[in-house]
C-alpha cells in the first residue's frame, strides 16, 4: 500500500436509535443508525407476516388444489 493515501481505519462506537451501543473499526469515529440486529425483528423473532389482501391464502389454495392430483 501506498504510503499517506488511505483513511486512518481507527476504533468506532456505533449507537441504535434503541440505546443499543457498540465497537467496531471504520474511518469515522461515532456512527449512528436507526435499527440494529438487537432490535430488528427478524433477528429479534418478533416479524409477522402482513397478509392484508388474503395473497397468502389464495396462494394456497391455488396450490393446495394442483398438488392433489399431480402424482
Amino acid at each position: 500500500m501506498k504510503e499517506g493515501i488511505h483513511p486512518k481505519y481507527e476504533e468506532c462506537v456505533v449507537s441504535c436509535g434503541c440505546g443499543s451501543v457498540f465497537k467496531t473499526r471504520s474511518t469515522t469515529a461515532k456512527i449512528s443508525v436507526a435499527i440494529c440486529s438487537e432490535c430488528h425483528p427478524f433477528y429479534t423473532g418478533t416479524q409477522k407476516l402482513v397478509d392484508t389482501q388474503g395473497r397468502v391464502e389464495r396462494f394456497k389454495r391455488r396450490y393446495a388444489q394442483a398438488g392433489s392430483g399431480a402424482k
